[in-house]
């Protein structure tokens, strides 16, 4: 979510109120999109400190769509990913030793705070069959790792 400070004398620790979003944008749990937010962060974090080389971890948007005819596009979430890795190779295009980019998920599994209801893999598990299904935006994952310079 995004904050603001709270600059009020009676603002309680951590004195923060919530923050104007800037984009529309939302993933189906309620989470902003805005992937330059992720650039400013790390060129902010890069001029302030003296910071070892950087993995992005754990990046990735809750996408609840189901499979229709054996096909789940998902494009919300493949634009998710789009966006955040266009962010990620102009980082490294200027210079930040970003050395990596992991997906939040392999499969939909079990998300702590919701339990089974919000689906964050590039594939899709049908938890009454066990049977796994590679999203559209796991094909586009894929590919693009496919083409990956190592």
């Amino acid at each position: 979510m995004r904050v603001a400070h709270d600059a009020s004398p009676e603002a309680a620790f951590p004195a923060v109120t919530a923050g104007a979003p800037v984009s529309d944008a939302k993933t189906d749990i309620g989470w902003e999109i805005y992937a330059p937010a992720m650039g400013s962060l790390v060129e902010t974090l890069y001029a302030r400190y003296e910071l070892p080389e950087c993995y992005v971890t754990e990046n990735g948007a809750c996408d609840n769509t189901g499979p229709v005819d054996g096909v789940i596009d998902d494009r919300m979430r493949l634009d998710y990913y789009a966006g955040h890795l266009s962010v990620t190779a102009d980082l490294i295009g200027k210079g930040h030793p970003i050395k990596g980019y992991f997906a939040w998920s392999l499969m939909d599994n079990f998300e702590w705070a919701e339990g089974y209801r919000m689906r964050f893999g590039l594939v899709h598990v049908d938890y009454e069959t066990q049977v796994r299904t590679i999203k559209k935006s796991g094909e586009w994952y894929r590919a693009l790792a496919s083409r990956a310079v190592v």
